[in-house]
């Protein structure tokens, strides 16, 4: 007499496994190059909550909630949110001030200074839009083509022997 129970064998039917995927399940890899994020819309930000200092340099784009201590250059959009304060030059491709900026604008495509927005400092741009209620102190130079054009204003003009 056996002390054990034989097991009888099982009549479910074995799983089959899945097929395995062909060439157009598989998804192409992703890009993780700065240009990558540049083109999707990646956007870096400095919270409400946090004071930052030091240099941005970078293809993206960069919003500023909290406060920041030090240059920008982006080749992206900047935006410096209502409350947020930037104290240091600037350099993007658009530059949009709802908040304190404590610097210079250079070469920016386009500036736009919001209703709560201030500048302190002097803004070279392709454009600039200026909201009623905003405040501005520096000197401003836009709708020039080029930098040459724009460095060909500052110089006094030479006279020549005839």
């Amino acid at each position: 007499m056996p002390i054990w129970k034989e097991q009888a064998p099982s009549k479910e039917p074995t799983p089959t496994p899945p097929a395995t995927p062909t060439r157009l399940d598989v998804a192409p890899p992703v890009e993780s190059t700065p240009r990558a994020a540049a083109r999707e819309g990646a956007e870096s930000v400095v919270a409400t909550n946090l004071t930052i200092e030091g240099t941005i340099t970078g293809q993206g784009s960069v919003r500023i909630a909290g406060r920041f201590k030090g240059d920008i250059n982006v080749q992206g959009n900047l935006t410096i949110e209502a409350g947020a304060k930037v104290s240091g030059s600037v350099r993007a491709a658009t530059v949009s001030v709802a908040g304190e900026l404590e610097g210079n604008i250079d070469g920016a495509t386009r500036v736009e200074l919001q209703q709560t927005g201030s500048i302190t400092g002097d803004v070279t741009a392709g454009s600039l839009t200026v909201a009623a209620g905003s405040k501005m102190r520096g000197n401003v130079e836009f709708g020039w083509d080029d930098v040459a054009a724009r460095g060909a204003t500052r110089t006094a003009p030479t006279a020549s022997a005839a």
